[in-house]
């Protein structure tokens, strides 16, 4: 199981994205693995396409590979605020990390502050070359 964060959903949805290659060929070498976003993370992802009546076949895609929707624990949110106060992150990005500290999983984004500060917590962050 892999948490998701939105850079790497958005850039293989969009051709245009330039690190489109990079997420798609992520998703071609672990297609095998299993997918994890948090709510607030596939809402996100879903914005762009849903604005421009594209919602149900980015749902459509999210769905073929694999991913599956992790909503936090009741009484959850002040973890989040202290993952929010320690990693000086935006909101969107702890709840990411919030995901792969209550999973114990890896996680996969193309974003650098995130990456850097779930290397901090512990997280194992997957590689992208």
């Amino acid at each position: 199981m892999i948490v998701l964060d939105a850079s790497v959903v958005i850039a293989h949805l969009a051709s245009s994205d330039p690190h489109h290659e990079r997420a798609t060929a992520f998703f071609r070498a672990r297609a095998a693995d299993s997918f994890l976003m948090h709510s607030l993370t596939l809402t996100e992802v879903l914005v762009g396409p849903i604005r421009v009546g594209r919602g149900e076949a980015a749902a459509h895609t999210m769905t073929s590979l694999g991913i599956a929707e992790w909503a936090p624990p009741a009484q959850s949110a002040a973890r989040l605020a202290r993952i929010r106060v320690e990693s000086g992150l935006k909101l969107p990005d702890c709840c990411v990390l919030d995901a792969a500290l209550s999973t114990s999983a890896p996680l996969a984004t193309l974003d650098v502050r995130l990456r850097h500060a779930a290397r901090e917590a512990g997280v194992e962050v997957i590689d992208f070359g």
